[in-house]
């Protein structure tokens, strides 16, 4: 049986504007995610 990650929970990044999924290292603090990046987190101004 595959693992299928259809159901994962989607944001949509400020900087870039695309479309982001959740990742297990977000699982403690996905409430705070904001940016898909580093790269966007650095780039936000």
């Amino acid at each position: 049986m595959t693992h299928k990650k259809l159901n994962l929970p989607q944001k949509i990044c400020p900087v870039c504007g695309k479309p982001f999924s959740w990742r297990k290292k977000w699982q403690n603090c996905w409430e705070e995610v904001i940016y898909c990046s580093e790269r966007c987190r650095k780039n936000k101004n």
